[in-house]
């Protein structure tokens, strides 16, 4: 028996759940609710650790970094859907946000609990991407303490890298070796142990707030429009279309044809259609702006 495992608070039965299995199918949905309500609550908590984190990631990315997610079970899953879906909704080099699961690509779709304890494949792992001081690695477990996930950012550390552990236990010995700590504490879950509730919830809000808010202060958001998406498909245009319209206030047709004339780049179809500008010339003004649109209007206003 694990007496380690055994203190954790994600592992401690739930006093208001005690009886969930007698219950009626809605009072029984009430109950999970109800738990499920604290989480938000929760991850307010830790929104100081949470700035911290998101600005040290900037920080690296813009000199060249990249940002790593490393988990295992829910919690890797978690990690693989978050950095997946940066490069259709902000236009990032899939390279830029990677995540890595113990079990590799078939643990995405099945369970291979026991990767998880293979501390050496995580710090292999790590040596694999050829992790150095400019990179982010964000180890991300409830229990704080998972092999595969303390090894990665064990090896991390000690390329030079910037860690942020993400995890649902305080006194974790993932908060002992990273150089930041986010611990939401969401107590014990509704089915003791079943982390991938409220404790996979958790780490999900957190995981969207530090990408979320990284491509804001990347520039790939304008006013509240993402305007670096990739419109490779049909759903996509279409979106792109009705940000452009939005951010210029032009019909849809017209900024349809400036989403064609920009080579389907929004953001430089913005800076087209509110300066007047040709294509080159807009995205001259991006790229001395850094890639914000604002900027790039108020240089313009400027010259």
């Amino acid at each position: 028996m694990n007496k380690n495992l055994d203190a954790l608070i994600t592992e401690q039965v739930n006093a208001r759940t005690i009886h969930i299995d007698e219950k009626e199918t809605e009072e029984l949905l009430t109950i999970i609710n109800t738990e499920d309500k604290t989480v938000a609550n929760a991850v307010a908590k830790v929104i100081p650790m949470i700035a911290k984190a998101v600005d040290c990631i900037v920080d690296r990315l813009n000199k060249g970094g990249r940002l790593f997610y490393i988990g295992a079970g829910t919690s890797g899953r978690l990690g693989v859907i978050d950095a997946a879906e940066c490069p259709p909704t902000y236009g990032t080099d899939p390279e830029l946000i990677q995540a890595i699961i113990a079990g590799g690509e078939k643990a995405i779709f099945n369970a291979a609990e026991g990767d998880e304890d293979n501390e050496k494949a995580g710090r292999d792992v790590i040596k694999g991407k050829n992790v150095a001081s400019i990179d982010t690695v964000i180890g991300i477990t409830a229990s704080g303490r998972t092999p595969f996930v303390l090894g990665a950012v064990q090896e991390a550390k000690t390329a030079g890298a910037f860690t942020i552990g993400l995890c649902n236990n305080t006194s974790a010995s993932l908060t002992e070796i990273c150089d930041i700590s986010i611990v939401p504490e969401v107590g014990p879950e509704v089915v003791m142990g079943s982390t991938r509730m409220k404790s996979g919830t958790s780490q999900k809000l957190v995981l969207n707030m530090i990408s979320t808010s990284v491509m804001i202060k990347l520039g790939k958001v304008y006013g509240n429009l993402m305007v670096d998406l990739n419109p490779n498909n049909e759903k996509l245009m279409h979106r792109a279309t009705r940000i452009i319209s939005l951010a210029t206030d032009l019909a849809p047709e017209e900024a349809y044809n400036y989403l064609m004339q920009s080579g389907k780049n929004p953001k430089i179809a913005i800076v087209m259609a509110k300066t007047g500008t040709t294509k080159e010339q807009a995205k001259v003004l991006l790229e001395n702006t850094g890639g914000y649109v604002y900027r790039a209007l108020q240089l313009f206003r400027e010259e």
